[in-house]
């Protein structure tokens, strides 16, 4: 599996292209998109890869992840898939006529080419927030939900302080080996974060 970030919009949200470096076959991850010219560098790269995108994948609903959803599908005409409970965030957020073809739930798994991510839901941030897990335990997409020495807000509406301690609980329990592909900032590892973030450290 090789993951290259794309740093987009206005508030750099990494939308991340990831592929099975066996098959080519690859994913498009929160396509936070604020200009129609930012696609250029994907295309480009998707182009010079050879790759073949089977799935668009929101890690929650927010318009920084998800407002070039259309032009991905517009381009690739393939599924996009967001947690079921995120779905209505896609019409509200004024998402230029995306529409979700796979409503994801917990333990679903994304496959491509020879790449498994299961799918964790980690509500708090929204009510449908998502990690993506690979299957082998060595790398991790964790949207707004966990950040390099932080994590994702939780005042917004559709935010839950109580349903982000349980997930936190949860993400305690992940593996150290875990590689964290954040939806902001750089990467991190489960390993560091249990020692240095200060929402993990103490639990």
């Amino acid at each position: 599996m090789h993951v290259e970030t794309f740093p987009v919009g206005m508030l750099q949200t990494n939308c991340y292209v990831v592929h099975c470096t066996e098959t080519k076959e690859a994913i498009i991850i929160d396509p936070g998109l604020h200009l129609d010219i930012e696609t250029q560098p994907i295309f480009n790269y998707i182009d010079k890869e050879m790759l073949k995108i089977k799935f668009i994948v929101n890690t929650h609903g927010h318009y920084d992840h998800i407002d070039g959803d259309s032009l991905m599908q517009q381009k690739y005409a393939v599924p996009l898939c967001i947690h079921e409970r995120d779905a209505y965030l896609l019409e509200r957020l004024g998402n230029r006529d995306a529409s979700s073809d796979v409503l994801l739930k917990d333990g679903d798994r994304v496959l491509f080419g020879n790449v498994c991510l299961n799918v964790m839901h980690t509500p708090g941030h929204t009510m449908g927030s998502v990690c993506l897990i690979s299957d082998k335990n060595d790398v991790m997409f964790s949207g707004d939900t966990l950040f390099a020495e932080s994590i994702g807000r939780t005042d917004f509406a559709e935010s839950s302080p109580e349903d982000m301690n349980v997930t936190l609980q949860k993400l305690a329990r992940l593996p150290d080996t875990l590689l964290v592909y954040p939806g902001h900032e750089e990467t991190t590892s489960m390993s560091k974060e249990k020692n240095t973030n200060p929402f993990l450290a103490n639990l």
